[in-house]
């Protein structure tokens, strides 16, 4: 590097450079979106009629499973439109998404505004933590009170992920940002009293098993499944967070945003969103040419990368601090033994 060019202009020159990369790939084929988002509604809509008629419970109970798998891939679809990535000109994707954001329990005011916020701030540990699970640094936590750190500890432990159904999407999605903003937000209260109704339908015409192997089981699988993908894509080993002054989209998109590799299946259930790293970078990318431009990119192939391993799973949960000093992720028990 030439040491008469200043850091932030060569940063600057790298993020565009890359990003310019990726341009092709954020070309979608709008066959294709459509081939991707029938299929996977349609492919939804079977599997939940099977929930609610199948004539044995463990039937029920397999349709139900399958359910929340679709209905990750289904939010994936959802996803990418609200980034305009798929199908952004069509009105009927439109009202598609718009009851589906019903199901899911994610206001489209209320996820575009965290959403974008969330990319546009991931990896800087001055932002807030909008759209985000909350990071502290070590030295943050030596200065928050009592109650902040038992909020953080809350926020970040495994049983509030696998109760993401109420706690990421109910409570953090949908009904604290309308508390917060009710004229910006408003499309919450829609959403929760559209999802209510739905289960209070179900629960009178077919009664209380199918309303729960209908939309309860379901929607609470996938909702674990969904908040912790989005908790570990932040959060894992190697990962890096930097202060205001050093933030770039490139380093936040390659530093603090895994790659998490998954089996085919899996791959197709999560509509590729493993390929996070690339997400991050560029958002106009469709989930389907995600693997496409990691293939085709030489900076993108060599990222951080965890997986869905019971191992994966406990360190991403033990990664709880930013130590500063060791520019890494610390966990509650490291830094106490350090202090």
């Amino acid at each position: 590097m030439d040491a008469n060019i200043p850091e932030t202009r060569t940063d600057a020159r790298a993020d565009r450079d890359l990003f310019k990369a990726t341009l092709p790939f954020s070309v979608e084929s709008v066959k294709t979106s459509w081939w991707v988002v029938g299929s996977t509604f349609l492919l939804l809509l079977a599997s939940l009629t099977g929930a609610a008629l199948a004539p044995y419970w463990p039937l029920r109970l397999a349709f139900s499973v399958l359910s929340a798998l679709l209905m990750v891939r289904a939010f994936i679809t959802y996803h990418d439109y609200m980034h305009n990535a798929i199908l952004s000109g069509s009105r009927f994707a439109g009202w598609l998404f718009r009851s589906f954001s019903v199901l899911a329990l994610t206001p489209p005011r209320a996820w575009r505004f965290s959403h974008n916020y969330h990319h546009g701030h991931v990896g800087d540990i001055n932002a807030e933590s909008h759209g985000a699970f909350k990071l502290m640094t070590t030295d943050m936590w030596r200065e928050a009170s009592f109650f902040e750190r038992i909020a953080y500890r809350v926020e970040r432990h495994p049983l509030t992920i696998l109760a993401g159904y109420f706690t990421v999407f109910f409570l953090s999605v949908t009904v604290l940002p309308f508390v917060r903003n009710p004229t910006r937000n408003w499309d919450s209260v829609v959403v929760v009293a559209g999802h209510v109704a739905l289960i209070a339908v179900l629960w009178v015409l077919g009664g209380f098993d199918t309303a729960f192997f209908v939309i309860l089981l379901p929607m609470t699988i996938a909702s674990m499944i969904g908040s912790y993908l989005f908790f570990a894509q932040h959060s894992f080993e190697n990962m890096h967070i930097m202060p205001t002054e050093t933030w770039t989209s490139r380093r936040a998109a390659i530093e603090s945003s895994s790659y998490m590799k998954m089996n085919p299946v899996m791959r197709w259930f999560t509509g590729n969103i493993g390929y996070h790293h690339i997400h991050h970078l560029n958002v106009r990318i469709p989930f389907y040419r995600l693997p496409e431009a990691m293939d085709a990119i030489a900076e993108l192939q060599s990222p951080a990368t965890i997986s869905l391993s019971l191992k994966d799973i406990k360190a991403c949960f033990s990664c709880c601090l930013w130590d500063e000093g060791l520019q890494r992720m610390v966990s509650f028990r490291e830094f106490a033994r350090a202090v």
